[in-house]
């Protein structure tokens, strides 16, 4: 594949600002999505992780910009990379003891901060890092560090992977059974037209995958959202997460916790139906 990657590193130092608003109509949505029984209300704070569900819609493509996989098409914002695999890797967030809240306008301010280039045993690989900090009208701040990574589809005999085993000794657990119908409505409320989320012939037929991916921030936010449940009263103040192994819609999976001994970390993780070690992270609780 032909691409001047030196050139890549004009994107760093790009920035590029959004508006919206934490729409309680969306909130009821994912909360509806998620099987909770009740929504966050206007005022309350956005849930850990809730805030994926915005900014996406402000530079929607139109539909004769998006490519063939249903993303829009190489450039804008983040840099024209020319590989056709591209993963969310995982990302660090810091809250703000105000809480940024349902109902009220939000802004995002987002910075190339980082792209590297290496060469792996799969073949090329770009790493680009993305800072965002979203503030509320009232005040709240979240701060964000994105770690996204492409790279190119292996080849049909390439062995798989050796997996990585998940941790044992949960305290905390929750079974995923992560069917289409979640898949979808969770791609609908991000406003992500990958079809590797949603269309199953074109996943497997064309991708090579086994089945429907799992998207990443779905996976992370399902960890905050066990966080959540067994820390109920408490803050966020710093999660950071690393996406390991993929996940698909063929079998279920679970998230998993144990609090720390100072009672004011955790540490999460996602198991896939082998045992294989999925998605890993930290928090800090306040």
């Amino acid at each position: 594949m032909s691409q001047d990657w030196s050139r890549l590193q004009e994107w760093v130092g790009r920035t590029e600002a959004r508006e919206d608003v934490a729409a309680a109509d969306r909130v009821k949505a994912l909360a509806a999505t998620f099987d909770l029984d009740k929504a966050p209300r206007p005022g309350e704070p956005l849930p850990p992780g809730w805030h994926w569900m915005f900014f996406n819609t402000a530079s929607a493509a139109l539909a004769r910009d998006i490519g063939a996989d249903g993303h829009p098409k190489l450039g804008g914002f983040l840099p024209p990379i020319a590989l056709p695999r591209r993963m969310w890797a995982g990302g660090r967030l810091r809250y703000s003891d105000k809480a940024v809240k349902v109902g009220e306008a939000i802004r995002r301010v987002s910075e190339i901060a980082k792209v590297e280039v290496k060469q792996g045993r799969s073949g090329t690989l770009v790493f680009v890092l993305v800072k965002h900090r979203i503030e509320g009208a009232g005040g709240g701040t979240i701060e964000e560090e994105h770690d996204i990574v492409y790279r190119e589809a292996p080849a049909k005999d390439a062995p798989a992977p050796k997996p990585t085993p998940a941790p044992a000794g949960a305290v905390w657990t929750r079974a995923i059974r992560p069917d289409p119908v979640l898949l979808f409505r969770y791609s609908a409320l991000t406003f992500n037209g990958h079809r590797i989320h949603y269309d199953q012939p074109y996943v497997t037929q064309v991708e090579g995958y086994p089945g429907l991916i799992v998207h990443g921030p779905l996976i992370s936010t399902l960890l905050l959202e066990l966080l959540r449940r067994e820390t109920a009263g408490r803050r966020l103040d710093q999660y950071s997460f690393r996406a390991v192994s993929p996940l698909f819609d063929t079998a279920g999976f679970s998230v998993n916790g144990v609090p720390g001994p100072d009672g004011r970390s955790a540490r999460l993780w996602a198991t896939g139906p082998e045992g294989q070690l999925a998605m890993e992270a930290t928090a800090v609780i306040a």
